[in-house]
């Protein structure tokens, strides 16, 4: 789980120390990728992870983030009625220190996810979650703030 981290930097990606993962993400995205992704130190990254890097994805210290998750910065503006998947363009996603995004969750492109907060499992994050929250459903909301456990 610490050499995955190992073998990621030095393909070029920045990866934290104290970072382990227990699985190797999967890397989506159009050029040079590498520079997108940014890992902070001690996060726990499990398997299945998808980390679609058309636009940078910035990961805080000390977040966990849970089985299966998507991370999307690519979208499509919407077309006309002959193709609705109109021009792509892809927004950045920031994941504040501490978070912990649940199994299966899904990030939209542009979002920020606040420092502390919780993402449930099999939730969609269409819109930003403040700082130390806990969002559930779909589309996520905030559904009870959390204090310093």
């Amino acid at each position: 789980s610490r050499i995955r981290p190992a073998v990621l930097r030095a393909a070029g990606f920045c990866i934290g120390r104290g970072t382990v993962m227990w699985g190797t993400p999967m890397f989506t995205g159009a050029g040079n990728i590498y520079p997108r992704l940014r890992v902070g130190e001690s996060c726990w990254l499990n398997i299945g992870i998808l980390f679609n890097l058309g636009a940078e994805i910035a990961i805080g210290d000390g977040v966990s983030i849970g089985h299966q998750v998507v991370v999307l910065t690519e979208t499509h503006d919407m077309g006309g009625a002959a193709r609705r998947a109109g021009s792509l363009k892809a927004l950045p996603v920031r994941i504040g220190d501490g978070a912990w995004i649940g199994a299966r969750a899904l990030i939209l492109p542009g979002v920020e996810v606040g420092a502390g907060a919780v993402v449930a499992a099999g939730a969609v994050v269409t819109k930003d979650i403040p700082p130390n929250v806990m969002a559930a459903g779909v589309p996520a909301k905030a559904v009870r703030e959390l204090g310093d456990l």
